[in-house]
């Protein structure tokens, strides 16, 4: 079953960018992640109440948990919805982001001793020509400076994110960190609203079933996976398999929502599964 925890991942994650669009088309950003993850903390809470888990936690727990989940929802998923609402095609922004695995091959060395090797590196970048090619850069259309500017900021975040999980010294329970991560997503997007914005939701059905799709199969279900994940593997062969879900977005836009799909598109979408491959191999 562990095995098979990657090719999960890859699928429910790459959703999350095909229900991003109705969710910001019927809400600010900020609001409809706010809603997100105070519904996520308290599912994660109901969760370890049930299986009879410590809730309590020491300080230091509780601040690398929370911290962790101001990265990860908060700046991450804040960047990258924000830059979408502005604008930003959904493909460039996923592309962007996945550049996060090259960045934490340079970074997993020096900041977690981890050795990368070059075989790790050739992976990483075939799997990043093979995202382009399947994605593509639309010159001739208008990249919003703020839009690009939060997607460039959610890349820092997710990196920073994975690397800052792997150092994490707690053993809590996943549903308990969770939880408390969730709890650090909304404190951001509550402080961004309270300041910033003016919060707006139209509980259409539209949204309702998106939400649903981001709180329980994105949030619940990949999001503990990229958890287990990060805590039983390296960070730099765990991000590897990132290149995968720009790929997996365009075959699932392809599938549900009619968007074409080219002969380049297949052959980015089998360099980047032999480079994933290569990069995740001991």
């Amino acid at each position: 079953m562990v095995k098979i925890f990657p090719f999960i991942f890859i699928l429910l994650w790459s959703s999350a960018f095909i229900t991003t669009k109705p969710i910001i088309d019927n809400s600010d950003p900020f609001s409809a992640l706010a809603f997100r993850f105070s519904i996520v903390a308290i599912g994660f809470f109901l969760f370890s109440i049930y299986s009879r888990q410590k809730i309590l936690i020491n300080k230091k727990n509780f601040i690398e948990s929370f911290f962790s989940g101001i990265l990860f929802h908060g700046f991450y998923l804040g960047g990258v919805f924000y830059s979408i609402s502005k604008g930003m095609p959904t493909g460039i922004a996923a592309l962007i982001v996945t550049l996060q695995p090259i960045l934490t091959n340079a970074l997993s060395g020096p900041i977690l001793n981890e050795k990368v090797s070059i075989k790790r590196w050739i992976g990483v970048l075939l799997g990043f020509v093979g995202a382009t090619l399947v994605l593509g850069l639309d010159i001739g259309s208008e990249i919003p400076i703020a839009g690009l500017v939060a997607t460039i900021i959610a890349l820092i975040a997710i990196t920073s994110s994975t690397i800052w999980q792997k150092k994490l010294s707690n053993n809590l329970p996943l549903s308990v960190s969770n939880m408390y991560q969730a709890i650090g997503g909304f404190t951001f997007h509550l402080l961004v609203i309270i300041f910033f914005v003016k919060p707006y939701i139209n509980f259409s059905e539209t949204f309702i079933i998106a939400m649903s799709h981001q709180i329980f199969l994105v949030s619940f279900g990949a999001f503990t996976i990229l958890m287990y994940l990060i805590k039983n593997n390296s960070a730099s062969k765990t991000v590897s398999i990132f290149f995968l879900i720009p790929t997996t977005s365009a075959l699932m836009a392809w599938l549900f929502l009619n968007e074409s799909l080219t002969n380049l598109d297949l052959l980015g979408f089998l360099i980047t599964t032999i480079g994933v491959y290569i990069a995740t191999r001991d």
